[in-house]
C-alpha cells in the first residue's frame, strides 16, 4: 500500500497548498491607518481613504501632496486592507493599476515590510500607510483603524493587542 499512502500524502499536500492563498489573505487583528506626525488631526472616512489609495485624491486639505504607501501585493495585511478599503482582491487591483498606468497614474509607493512602512510614513511629509495595530507607535500618528470585520473607526483609540 505504499502507492496509496503516497497518493494520499500528495493529495493532502495539494489541498493544503490550495488553501494557502486564503490563509495568507486573512490578517489577524486590527489594521491601523497611520500618517506622518503632522497629520495627527486628519479625519478621514473610508470613502476618502479609498480615493487616496486609488490615487483619485492626491492632496491634503492644506494643498500638500498625499503620499500613500502600500505593502507588497501578496502581503496578508495589504490583501486585508485592499479588501476592506477598496473592495478589491489582488487580481482586481492589478487590473485597476494596469488601466491607470496607461492614463499616466502611478500606484502608491510599495515598501517591503511593516518596519519600512513605519519608517517611510514617519519620515515622509504627507505620507499615509497602514500597519498591524499592535505595531503602531511613536513617530507616526494613528488617524483611524479597521477592525477584524473591516469596519472603520476614527482616531487613536486602538483595541488592545
Amino acid at each position: 500500500m505504499p502507492g496509496l499512502r503516497e497518493g494520499l500524502r500528495r493529495a493532502l499536500l495539494a489541498l493544503l497548498l490550495a488553501a494557502l492563498p486564503w490563509a495568507a489573505a486573512r490578517a489577524e487583528g486590527a489594521i491601523a491607518v497611520i500618517a506622518a506626525p503632522a497629520r495627527a488631526e486628519a479625519r478621514l472616512d473610508l470613502d476618502t481613504l479609498a480615493l487616496i489609495y486609488q490615487r483619485k485624491r492626491q492632496y491634503w486639505p492644506d494643498g500638500s501632496r498625499i503620499q500613500p504607501v502600500n505593502l507588497a501585493a501578496d502581503h496578508p495585511l495589504r490583501l486585508a486592507f485592499s479588501r476592506a478599503v477598496l473592495g478589491m482582491d489582488a487580481a482586481a487591483l492589478e487590473s485597476y493599476w494596469n488601466e491607470q498606468y496607461f492614463r499616466g497614474v502611478r500606484p502608491p509607493y510599495v515598501v517591503a515590510s511593516s518596519e519600512a512602512m513605519l519608517r517611510f510614513v514617519a519620515e515622509t511629509p504627507g505620507a499615509i500607510g497602514y500597519v498591524d495595530a499592535c505595531l503602531a507607535g511613536e513617530g507616526v500618528a494613528v488617524i483611524g483603524w479597521l477592525d477584524d470585520a473591516g469596519r472603520w473607526h476614527h482616531g487613536r483609540g486602538l483595541p488592545p493587542c
